[in-house]
């Protein structure tokens, strides 16, 4: 075992004096196939370094093309994600008529989508990932990467959905209830497909009578008939809901709220 640690020292050693005497190197070819060869054996960080240094060089010679392309998947797959979206741009806007373009659009967006933060956090990114892969699609409708780029849209669409759903559950949970109504009336007109609509219907009702149990006495007909409303529009748009039973049970005490408040104002 020591034996073994020994030499894989010595090799480390004898690697990094290598990539050491590349790096200083004064002759750009060296390092450009060096950096090649050390990203065919999957080094990134090095192949990285090589190609960074030698960019401003060779600007507008024929190697910087393949150069610039290979250090854009040198930061991906080393997961600077954000890096390595520029990096893809910066190649198409140089390169808009080369073989590579739609593949470095492609991975400009994706990219983005990688770098892209889970559902409860910020989804700006997301947006924009989503947003550029759209925007791809549109460009090549039958690129090869077209299954990939829907699976991303879909898949930010569906964390987007998510995202919203949760804030405006959260504001119910905190009782703002008004705020709660707002939110989930507008999280059913933009996501109207959504697997959470029916479950957003119901908190819309729930909402209401919270709102109405804690509004002044002027207001609570008007708010209990809310819920009256909004229950037979749910019962007739999800007659098998597995809410029924509880939206029933709102429907219930609202009309008898609302007995009680026609005998107080008679």
């Amino acid at each position: 075992m020591r034996v073994f640690g020994f030499i894989l020292a010595v090799f480390m050693l004898a690697s990094c004096s290598k990539f050491r005497k590349i790096e200083k190197n004064p002759d750009w070819r060296v390092k450009f196939e060096a950096s090649l060869n050390y990203y065919a054996k999957k080094d990134y960080y090095r192949a990285s370094v090589l190609l960074e240094q030698i960019m401003p060089i060779i600007r507008g010679l024929p190697e910087a093309e393949k150069a610039m392309f290979t250090l854009a998947y040198c930061q991906y797959y080393q997961k600077l994600y954000l890096l390595a979206s520029e990096q893809f741009k910066s190649f198409y806007e140089t390169y808009g008529r080369s073989t590579l373009a739609e593949e470095a659009r492609y991975m400009y967006a994706y990219s983005l989508y990688k770098s892209s933060p889970g559902p409860n956090l910020d989804q700006t990114e997301s947006i924009e990932a989503m947003a550029s892969m759209q925007e791809f699609l549109n460009r090549y409708p039958r690129s090869k990467y077209r299954d990939e780029a829907l699976d991303v849209i879909n898949t930010i669409q569906l964390r987007l959905e998510e995202k919203g759903f949760t804030n405006a559950k959260q504001y119910l949970k905190l009782r703002y209830y008004k705020a709660a109504i707002v939110a989930l009336e507008n999280f059913t007109k933009n996501f109207p497909d959504s697997r959470y609509v029916e479950e957003a219907h119901f908190l819309i009702m729930v909402s209401e009578y919270k709102l109405a149990e804690e509004s002044i006495q002027a207001r609570q007909k008007e708010r209990y008939q809310e819920v009256v409303n909004d229950y037979l529009q749910f019962v007739d748009r999800y007659p098998e809901s597995p809410f029924l039973k509880e939206a029933e049970r709102y429907y219930t005490e609202s009309l008898e709220k609302l007995g009680k408040l026609k005998n107080v104002n008679t």
